[in-house]
């Protein structure tokens, strides 16, 4: 497979054009032209690099890649390594960041749906990445807490009270905090989310809703690992998924 035909298929499965994005989506370092190993990580780390190019991966396919809006532009420092890396070992680097998110397959929120078991209704937030909708039965929020640690293999951070019982729901990977107000208002239970910031502690206590954070990590190991098996599926190729522990 060439490296133009992996990007163009991916671009089309995720329908990349539609999305606003803070970070170029598709090829960000392009190595050697044809491709027979993908490797797959949620984040493009130095450790994570050195793992794929050891596993003589041909390209990386990554949630979090480089080029974020607003970052410095020098290619200095970590930046410079991680390139230089990159095109010492020709492996060409793949980023897909909220197609990778709103995807209704392959999405990290349509994962975490599907891993849990819970009933998605509908979207919202920036470009509908956001889900909504029900767990399959009533669970006390200390339930779907330890839900959440089993699946996830996280302990999450939960504000709320552990006897309340939980029934609607909303959900965003990542660090979609930003998103607590739009999921209060539609009259959910909880919101589930990768990270806190202060203030949503405050809106938690004085709603009654619920906030979990699960982890920005443990909230998107999902939608790069389906991608990767859609991928190795699709066109017989290798692929290998390289989880980097991340505390966050």
């Amino acid at each position: 497979m060439q490296l133009n035909e992996l990007r163009d298929y991916i671009g089309s499965l995720l329908a990349v054009a539609r999305f606003r994005d803070y970070c170029p989506n598709g090829v960000q370092v392009e190595g050697r032209s044809e491709v027979l190993r993908i490797a797959t990580a949620v984040s493009a780390s130095q450790a994570v690099l050195e793992a794929a190019t050891a596993w003589r991966a041909d390209a990386l396919i990554v949630h979090h890649g480089y080029f974020w809006r607003n970052e410095e532009a020098n290619i200095t420092g970590i930046k410079k390594r991680r390139i230089a890396h990159l095109l010492h070992h020709e492996m060409s680097l793949l980023a897909y960041h909220l197609p990778l998110d709103a995807h209704p397959e392959l999405g990290n929120n349509a994962h975490l749906a599907k891993q849990l078991g819970w009933l998605e209704q509908g979207r919202f937030g920036e470009q509908e990445i956001a889900s909504f909708g029900t767990l399959q039965q009533m669970q006390t929020l200390a339930q779907l807490a330890a839900q959440l640690t089993t699946e996830l293999r996280h302990t999450p951070l939960v504000i709320g009270d552990l006897d309340q019982g939980i029934r609607r729901i909303a959900w965003c990977s990542g660090g979609g905090q930003g998103y607590f107000e739009q999921a209060t208002a539609l009259g959910v239970d909880a919101f589930i989310t990768g990270e806190i910031s202060e203030q949503n502690v405050h809106m938690a206590r004085e709603t009654g809703v619920a906030f979990i954070a699960a982890g920005h990590h443990a909230t998107e190991r999902g939608g790069v690992q389906a991608l990767g098996s859609h991928l190795a599926a699709h066109f017989g190729i290798e692929q290998r998924f390289f989880d980097q522990d991340n505390p966050v």
